[in-house]
This record gives structure tokens, sequence and C-alpha cells, in this order.
């Protein structure tokens, strides 16, 4: 088997498709090993389609049965079948078209189209799985109303589709018959099929306009305790989405389905859900509190799809980021509002602040390093080889910052504006990500005369982190002082093959700045005919000048407030300015940026001095720093737990000119320790004050506290002391929840001493082996730990429990691995990039998509140092030549060595 020769795909080539299909009828008759499906589509030629348009229609892994054409069967010679597309010659301008057609479900390792899991059949359509269940226009401008009817044995009692049911039957033969009708045009990527043996917990809520609608959660027999969290949260997305932006459900029920073999974690399929069972089922047991915070996440996010991504749809795939970046800034409020639920106003801006902290080290662990790298693109991409390579966080979450800028300019009141404009324009269409900038840009230029959203709408089409370099000119005669905003994207990824000519242009950023005094006092700044704490600049040139009148003295600047903008600010704070900030910024998220800053710079302090040999010490004034943060009364324990976390390995390695991890853990760690040992007092008392005891809640505040409680351990059992072992061995023994019981395993299989940190690895194990979601834990906990080698990680691959098959699994040990365990992947040996090669292509021969999304630990190897770049190198050269490779992995490493930084 060869490798595929990849096929580029651009955007500036669309066409719309030459055939409208208004309605869709599809019968299945289901079977695992032959799943025969009848596909009936009503076809019409479109207005300009030239009357010889073929009808040419996508198919992959499908064995054809017949094709008819109004009723009358075409002989072999009738059509032209490939393996990847059936095409129809001759149609008239209206025609009725059936396709019979078999899959094999059970057979079915991708985990798209059809497949069986647990027994039971799901599916999979985005964004191209719908053409390995029927012939089909297997592209997302398509829309049609489907009917489906479902036929299977007695064994699938519960068979589920889209929309709404019509009617239920046992035929003759014993078989079990349902029809599902779903009134709105979809396109086929959002089609879905449920059937199996399932249980449900269901409610039924009145929605907004007084419509009685049923809410349902399905999952495996037996797990129905799991399901409640679920529920609730998918009436509170209900309720919220009504309340903030006025979208109501539109079908008489909405229903969620979890299953544990899944690409993704979860799919917005019109009224049916279908989810990875890690974002459905939770109690206080097997669940932590991430968890909890994670299914309301997840489950709001397709919920809120119902509308930004299913009524209004992409009209090709290039513009994934209109509906993905739109429904992720949706799912970050509404988390930050159910944070913030029935707070006094103090403590609801803590609770947001966490929240807005938590995406952001998201978008800077994940996504700044995609954009630095081989696989940089814009969040609207001008090109694919393979389109689920481009289910990126640059789609994802700088859409949303890119969404969150529109709504930053526009204000809260002009945001829904401007949504509802979109909705009145392109309700039931499929769009681009230009419509909804129009619709905004409607409200913008009401708001601001004379302005409009065209250099914004460069957002779309660069790649790259613009940097803003801040300079502050202070003129104490004048009482005035100057901020002076520049900013620069060089080339990134593919637009370094543009040629020198290649420019490009500044990007509209809304920057928003407070100014402090020497106490750390807000001063006042006047500011569009406004006395502001905050002002936000509009920065839409390479370089702006903004002035601000009765500033006595030489401010301290806080600069990016709230994380206005997905940049990076280049400014020369001083240390001493920094602690500053740390205390007493009223901003409650560059309060947080101020410490990081200060801990960033220490750690690379200590990395450079464990490159270069030399004893490692940490600064007095760092410690200090954090022993105020640690014991202010003024902050909750939520912002604390997030202000005192020490910065991740990979946002620290974005500051390294050549990266070094062995060297970054060696000085985070160092780093732990330090502070364990220098703030012993205080973390422990931050460890008796912060306990929960009695009932488990996954509410905000006692999540805070846990978060902190469990933070100061990690930093005891770093220090080495034998109370702080004693300490956790306690937790570890008696803890009522799971964010508990793991915390303490963690910091004992990372830095406890004889042999209970193994006896408690085994006693786990051994309580939770039939929960697939607590092995999941399990296998990733001992993958990221310190002391796992290779040899180790191998060792864990031979355990009964695991397989390949399952992307979970897969996830919990060989991506926990290659892309968390900075001592082990990147030993100077090269053992853990062969470790690597080798699981990208065993994963690749099972399910390209997951193997794809391995194959991206190793994107920015250029910019490792030598030591470690030329292994890297090596390994992603193997994977290439490998015969056989997918497109997925093949752009991935093509790209990675092609456009390397």
């Amino acid at each position: 088997m060869r490798t595929e020769t990849p096929v580029t795909v651009y955007r500036k080539d669309y066409q719309p498709y030459p055939y409208d299909i208004p309605e869709v009828a599809l019968a299945f008759d289901l079977a695992p090993d032959a799943t025969e499906v009848r596909c009936t589509m009503h076809v019409q030629r479109r207005p300009g389609a030239g009357a010889d348009a073929a009808l040419i229609l996508d198919g992959e892994e499908l064995e054809l049965v017949s094709v008819g054409v109004n009723g009358k069967a075409l002989p072999a010679g009738g059509y032209e079948l490939s393996a990847h597309s059936l095409v129809l010659h001759g149609l008239p301008d209206d025609a009725t078209v059936e396709i019979v057609s078999r899959c094999k479900p059970s057979a079915n390792s991708t985990l798209m189209g059809l497949y069986v899991s647990g027994g039971n059949f799901f599916t999979q359509c985005e964004a191209e799985g719908f053409r390995r269940i029927t012939w089909f226009a297997d592209r997302p401008d398509v829309m049609s109303r489907y009917r489906v009817t479902l036929r299977a044995e007695p064994q699938y009692p519960v068979l589920l589709s889209n929309g709404n049911l019509i009617a239920t039957r046992q035929l003759p033969d014993g078989r079990n018959e349902v029809e599902w009708e779903d009134p709105f045009p979809k396109p086929c990527y959002l089609f879905a099929l449920v059937a199996g043996n399932l249980t449900h917990r269901e409610t039924t809520v009145k929605t907004a306009s007084g419509r009685d609608v049923l809410l349902q959660v399905y999952s495996d027999p037996g797990s129905e305790t799991k399901t409640e969290w679920a529920l609730d949260s998918l009436v509170r997305a209900l309720r919220w989405d009504e309340s903030r932006f006025g979208l109501e459900l539109d079908l008489d029920r909405f229903m969620i389905v979890a299953v544990h073999d899944f690409n993704m974690g979860a799919m917005e399929n019109k009224g049916l859900n279908i989810f990875n069972a890690a974002y459905v089922l939770a109690d206080a047991d097997t669940a932590t509190d991430a968890n909890y915070e994670g299914i309301e996440s997840v489950i709001g996010h397709e919920y809120f799809h119902n509308w930004t991504g299913n009524r209004v749809t992409c009209r090709d795939w290039f513009q994934l980021s209109l509906k993905e970046g739109l429904t992720v800034f949706r799912d970050q409020e509404f988390s930050a509002d159910m944070m913030a639920h029935g707070m006094d106003a103090a403590a609801a801006a803590s609770a947001r602040a966490v929240k807005r902290i938590d995406d952001v080290v998201a978008l800077r662990a994940a996504q700044f390093p995609e954009d630095a790298g081989p696989m940089a693109h814009p969040i609207r991409p001008e090109s694919y080889q393979e389109i689920g390579n481009f289910y990126t966080a640059t789609v994802y979450e700088k859409g949303a910052e890119v969404i969150r800028m529109q709504h930053t300019l526009l204000g809260e009141d002009g945001f829904r504006a401007g949504m509802d404009e979109y909705f009145r324009r392109h309700d039931g269409q499929a769009v681009t990500c230009d419509d909804f900038v129009a619709a905004m840009e409607s409200v913008y230029v009401r708001q601001h005369p004379g302005r409009d959203l065209s250099v914004f709408r460069r957002w779309y089409r660069q790649a790259g982190t613009p940097r803003v370099t801040v300079t502050l000119e202070h003129d104490a005669a004048a009482r005035r002082c100057t901020v002076t905003l520049t900013q620069a994207c060089p080339p990134v990824g593919v637009e370094k093959k543009a040629g020198p000519d290649y420019v490009k242009a500044p990007y509209h950023i809304p920057f928003a700045i407070g100014l402090l005094d020497r106490n750390g006092r807000a001063l006042p700044l006047r500011h569009e005919g406004a006395v502001v704490d905050t002002a936000l600049l509009e920065l839409t040139t390479q370089s702006q000048q903004w002035t601000f009148d009765d500033i006595a003295e030489a401010p301290v600047p806080s600069l990016l407030r709230d994380f206005s903008a997905p940049v990076i600010v280049d400014y020369d704070w001083s240390d001493e300015e920094l602690a500053l900030l740390s205390a007493h910024d009223g901003n409650p998220f560059a309060r947080w940026e101020a410490g990081q800053e200060l801990a960033t710079r220490q750690i690379l302090a200590l990395a450079d001095a464990r490159q270069a040999g030399r004893t490692l010490q940490a600064d007095t004034a760092f410690i200090e720093a954090w022993r105020a943060l640690l014991t202010d009364p003024k902050l909750d324990a939520a912002f604390r737990a997030r202000a005192l976390a020490l910065p991740s390995e990979k946002t620290l390695a974005e500051r390294m000119r050549l990266v070094d991890p062995p060297a970054l853990a060696v000085a985070r760690d160092f780093l732990r320790a330090e502070l364990g040992r220098q703030l012993e007092a205080e973390f422990r008392q931050a460890f008796d004050d912060n306990q929960t005891p009695g009932a488990y809640s996954p509410a905000p505040v006692p999540a805070g506290r846990r978060a902190l409680k469990n933070l100061a351990l990690s930093h005891l059992m770093a220090a080495g002391e034998q109370e702080a072992q004693r300490l956790a061995e306690q937790q570890y023994a008696t803890a009522g929840n799971m964010t508990d019981s793991m915390a303490a395993l963690s910091s004992l299989i990372n830095y406890g001493q004889g042999e209970f940190p193994q006896e408690a690895l085994t006693a786990f194990y051994a309580r939770w082996s039939d929960n697939p979601l607590v092995v999941d834990k399990w296998f990733a906990l001992q993958a990221a730990a310190r002391s796992t080698t290779v040899q180790t990680a191998r060792e864990l691959m031979t355990h009964p429990a695991f397989t390949l098959r399952n992307p979970n699994r897969a996830r919990a040990l060989i991506f926990q691995f290659c892309l968390n365990n900075a001592r082990g992947m990147h030993h100077p040996d090269g053992s853990g990039y062969a470790f690597w090669a080798e699981q990208v292509l065993a994963l690749d021969a099972l399910n390209p998509e997951i193997a794809a999304r391995l194959a991206r630990a190793l994107d920015n190897w250029s910019r490792f140092v030598p030591t470690l770049r030329i292994p890297m190198q090596a390994a992603l050269q193997q994977v290439r030549q490998h015969e056989g490779l997918s497109r997925n992995v093949h752009e991935i490493v093509s790209k990675a060595l092609e456009f390397a930084a």
C-alpha cells in the first residue's frame, strides 16, 4: 500500500454545488457486519448550472448495490464508480435519485461514518464521515431536510436520529422500526444515528415561549447515576442561551448520547449530540472538579451549536471558525457566568477572572506554539490537504479570541445586536466568516461613525501572533503620560514561502490599559470623553500614540487587561514593578499576569543556570512575592490557586531561543521544591484552611478551595518533607472525592518515598478497573510522572487494560507521555522520538485522525537545542517515508519538515 498522493484544496477555488438536494430519505437495515442503506434524494439543478453538470457524489469504503433515477434502475454503464465517487450524467432538472449501498460498521476502526462501539451503533460525520455511510454530496453547503427510518434486531431497542420522533412499530420479522424527521435543513455532517441497548435520564422543561421540550441523556445501562450533572448542565445551557442571546430550542426534544469510542470531545448533530463519555459521566467518586467543569462547558458548547453552527452553518470547511470560534466564545461566557452565578459583584468579578485565566493558559500552551510553528495558519485557512487536520487551537481558541475582540469593541449590548442581525440575515443558510463580521460591522459603524472593521478582517486571513511593543514616556512638568503601541507580526508557516516581497498588514488590536501610581493605586484616565480606570486603545496601524493628562508621576502600566487581544506584549517592567502589580493591580487578570511574568523570569533564569552548570538558587524577592499572594486574605482560594501555579513548560518554551524541555523541567521542579521549603508554614496553613468537609460539591467555591489545598500539598511534597508525605497518604486514604484522591496520588507518585506510592497505584487500579474513565486517569497519571521513561511507557502498553483502538486510552497513555513528559519524551538518546514515530504509525493504520493529532507533538522540532533537534528530525523523516501513510499524517509531518522555523 503506497502513501496516497495528497491533493491541496484552496479556498479561492470554491464553487457552489450545481444541485440542490432539498429532501433526503434514509432507510437503514442495521447489522454490525453489513448495514444496508437506502438513500433517496430529491435533486434539483441549480439556476445557472450547466445542463451537462454531473451529479458527483462522495463515497468511501462502500459497496454499491443499485442506483436508480426516477424509479428506473441504471445499468452498470449508466454511471461512473470509483473508490471515492459515484458520478451520474444527464440528469433531468428535477429528479429522484435512489442509491442502495452497504457498509461494515464493525470493521470501521476510523470511528468516522457508521461504526460499532460496545455493541452499539454510532455515527460521526464531521467533517467528511457521511461519505462512509452512503454516496452523497458530502460538503457543508448542501443543506437538506432528512427523514430517517431505522430497522434493527430486538437487541437494539433504542433507535435514535435527528429531529422529532414520528413513528415506532414492530415488523413481522421481529425487528423494531422507527422514523425520525428533522424539520430544519442541515448539511450531512450534522446527520446522526444511534442504535443499541442504552439507558437514559430525562426531564421536560418549558422554553421561554412556553413550549414543553424533552431533554434526554443516554448512556450504557448501569451508568444512569452518573448522568445527573450532564442533564442539569443541559438545562442550564438552554436557559442561558435564552436569557443571554434570546435563542430558544427549536425542536420537541434534545438528546445527548455517551460513547466510549470517539475521536472528538462531542458532536453537535442536530438534536442528537453524540459525546465522548468523558464529557457526560460524572459522580463525586469517579470525576474530578476539572471533569465537572469540562462536562458543563462541552455540553454548553454543543448545545449552543444548535444556532451557531446548525441553524447557520459553514459554506465550506475554510469557514470552520465561523461556527467553532463563535461557539467556543459562547461556551467560555456560559462557564464564566455559571462560575459567577449567585455571587456578589466582587466575588463574581474574581470568578470570571479565574475562567479568563484558565482560557488564556490553554491558549498560550496550545495555540501560541502552533502560531509560531510550521502548521501556523489563519483562523480561516487558505488551503488544506486533509480538513481533519484543521480542527486546531487556532480555529477554535484563537477563533474565540477574535470573536471576543469584536465583543470588546462593540460592548455587550452592541454584540447582542450584531448577533441578532447575523441570525436575521442568515438563518437557514451556509455562510462565511465575512458574513459574520459584516453583521457585527453594521453595529460598529453606527457606534463609531467614520470607522469600520476593514482592518479587523485581517485577523481572518493572516497567521501568527502579533507582538505589541509598549513605550511609556512621562513628562513631569506637563503632568502628561504618552503611551506608544507598535505592532509587528513576521511571516510564519506557509507564509514564509510567499517570497521576500510579502508583507503582512497591521491588525486592528483592542488593547486595554490601566496606570497605577507607585503605591499601587489606580490612576483615573481621561479617554474618549470619559474618566475610566481602564482605557481601550484601538491600535489599527503599525504604531500609534495616546496621551493621558494629570499624571503627576511616572506610572506603572497595567497592560492588556483581561487579555483584550491574542498578542504578545513587550514591555520592560522591573521586577519591583511586577511585584507591585502582582500585589495591587485592580484588574484580576493583569494581577495574575504580573505574577506569571515574575515566575517566568525566575524559571528561565534557573534553566539558564542548569544549562551552564551553575548552582540553582531562587530569588528572595520572588519568594516574597509568592508569600504575599499566598497569604493575602482578600483573594479567594480559586484565584490564589491560579496565581500561585507556575507557568507550564509549554508556555515557558515559547520564551526560550532554543527549547530545552529537560532543563525547563529541572528548573520548574527546583522552584516548586524551593517554594515548598521556604513557604512551608504558609502552604501548610493553606492546606489546613482549605479543607472541604461534608458532601462533595463541584461548585466554584469548594472547587477553588480544593485547588488551593492540593497546590499546597504538591509544593510540600516537592520539598521532600516526611510530614508532607503523611498528609498525602492520609488524604489519599480518606478522600471523599476523586479530585482529592487524584491530587494525593499524583503527589505521591511524583515525589513520594518508600513503597506506599506503588501500593496506592495498584490499589487504585484494583478499585476502579471496571470504570474506563477512571482507568484512563490511572494511565495518564503514570504516563506524565517524573520518573516515567520510554521503557515504563512500553510496559504500561502491555497492561491488559490498554488498547490503541480506543482514542481515550491512547490519549491517556501515548499522548500524555509524548506531550506532557518532558524528561521521558525528550531524553537525549532520542528514544522518546523513536517511540513517538512507532506509535504514530501504529495509530495511523487504525485511525488516521487520532494519529495526525499525535503527529503534531514534534511540530516545532527545529526550535529545540541541537542534541534534541537532530533525532526529532530523523523521527519525522522516518514517518514521512513510511509506505501507506494516510493523508492526515502525511500533511502534518511534511509541513513540519518543509515549513520549519
